[in-house]
């Protein structure tokens, strides 16, 4: 059996703490009562390590960062609190966390003051670790902490990540608790931090559900739009966490929860009960396949053509040529944007407004290509990804001037804002975009325009196909 003796899950606001809030500390008295009761239960524990996930520490896209320090510190002094906190590092396990999850194909390492100074990052505790660090440190408990930080990784190796936590407590025989550092919805008001979403409610009480029936598979599965249009920030170590429980038959309490200040606040524990249950991970990851051969049993000429240019020019170093046939959407002229995305994230985006080809079927294979081995946010996909993507490609009909940010819609139109020889794009109907303000402010964003910069508007529509 696994040698994790608690897992918990702890929000994190330093406005939690008196020392930081003041009397603003009395509005969530019933989360500092929970954090209480939380300390206590792993005292009860046991446990001689803690583990604690955060979504504020050193965040990789590709991998996952644990701090490598003999000696963990960090204060709370960017919040005007005069504390401070230090702790051993279990260095041991941190070497074999980053073994356990080599095995799995994930990448982990181990970042030090000497590492984190050369990627221009931190390695000091950040507030996602020290708020509930403070309960644990008033409560007596003085044990070895090993601070891991939240990974962009696909849900699935997050859950994965997870298993090799515990797979490596337990070859060191090591009885830990494991804690998920994270807030829930930050849009549940009008004057919340993150602005309002009315998918903020609906986030906070679908995860609560989802834990108090312990429905690890509906955590793993859960929209990666709803989560994102909600503003929330510990999905990711909660699945980190629930990885580590796979196979694990465990009672599920959800201790408090409130959102007085327009963030939700949940503090939860899943008690082992020693006995085995169904393991998930391999249902996970045969599901993601299946999920990935139906999509592609239903693709479209144009989106097996931008798959096909991909592939060739990834494995083969060749550019093919489109087969026109009788496929009038291939034959037009148009601007023509192609998206990736692997297991939910996006992998590449690249487009053009106008048409740069003869024909849309050249204009798609060039922007195929580009999507995958020349967007500049990511690096370019390797061979062995090629099975993992999905694709969809939208034709562009001609941008056509409007006045203001009445005449867009959303889900309707695609945007174009221009100031000067600067222009941003954001396509229509996109995930997580669901208001015109979200749509221009990202559209901006991506041009570099101030958001009190004059920009013109143009508005296009899209042929979507997957």
């Amino acid at each position: 059996m696994s040698n994790i003796v608690f897992y918990g899950v702890a929000p994190h606001p330093p406005i939690l703490l008196p020392e930081v809030g003041g009397n603003d500390s009395k509005k969530v008295d019933r989360t500092f009562e929970a954090m209480q009761r939380f300390a206590h239960k792993i005292t009860e524990s046991g446990a001689d390590t803690v583990v604690i996930i955060s979504p504020h520490g050193a965040v990789f896209r590709d991998g996952v960062a644990i701090n490598g320090n003999e000696t963990l510190s960090g204060n709370l002094r960017q919040f005007r609190a005069d504390i401070s906190f230090t702790y051993d590092n279990d260095l041991a396990l941190v070497n074999e966390i980053i073994k356990q999850a080599g095995k799995k194909g994930i990448t982990a390492l181990d970042i030090d003051d000497t590492l984190a100074a050369q990627y221009g990052i931190a390695a000091g505790l950040d507030h996602g670790v020290m708020v509930p660090m403070y309960f644990l440190d008033r409560a007596g408990i003085k044990v070895p902490v090993v601070s891991i930080s939240m990974s962009l990784l696909p849900f699935e190796e997050l859950y994965a990540f997870g298993a090799a936590v515990k797979e490596a407590c337990t070859s060191l025989g090591k009885k830990a608790a494991l804690i998920a550092s994270g807030d829930m919805s930050h849009r549940l008001t009008p004057d919340a931090p993150a602005g309002f979403s009315e998918k903020g409610t609906v986030f906070d009480r679908t995860i609560i559900e989802l834990l108090k029936e312990k429905d690890f598979r509906g955590i793993v599965n859960f929209d990666t739009g709803l989560a994102e249009t909600a503003g929330e920030c510990g999905l990711r170590s909660i699945i980190m966490m629930l990885g580590a429980a796979d196979g694990e038959e465990v009672d599920s309490e959800v201790l408090s929860y409130e959102g007085p200040f327009g963030v939700g606040y949940m503090v939860a524990v899943l008690n082992p009960l020693g006995r085995k249950t169904a393991s998930l991970l391999e249902d996970i990851f045969n599901g993601r396949e299946d999920k990935i051969r139906k999509q592609r049993s239903k693709e479209s000429d144009l989106v097996s053509l931008a798959r096909r240019a991909l592939e060739t020019y990834v494995r083969e170093g060749k550019k093919i040529f489109p087969d026109i046939g009788d496929n009038p959407a291939l034959k037009e002229k148009a601007g023509v944007f192609v998206s990736i995305k692997k297991h939910g994230q996006l992998r590449g985006c690249i487009g053009t407004i106008m048409p740069t080809t003869e024909n849309t079927g050249f204009e798609i294979i060039n922007n195929a290509i580009s999507a995958g081995t020349g967007d500049p946010r990511f690096d370019p996909v390797e061979p062995e990804e090629l099975d993992d993507l999905v694709y969809s490609v939208d034709i562009l009909k001609p941008p056509e001037p409007i006045e203001n940010m009445s005449q867009l819609d959303v889900k309707r139109y695609g945007v174009i804002v221009r100031s000067g020889r600067r222009s941003g794009l954001l396509l229509p109907n996109l995930e997580g975009i669901d208001t015109v303000e979200q749509q221009v402010a990202i559209a901006r964003q991506k041009a570099g325009i101030g958001t009190d910069e004059p920009v013109q508007l143009q508005r296009f529509e899209v042929i979507r196909y997957y």
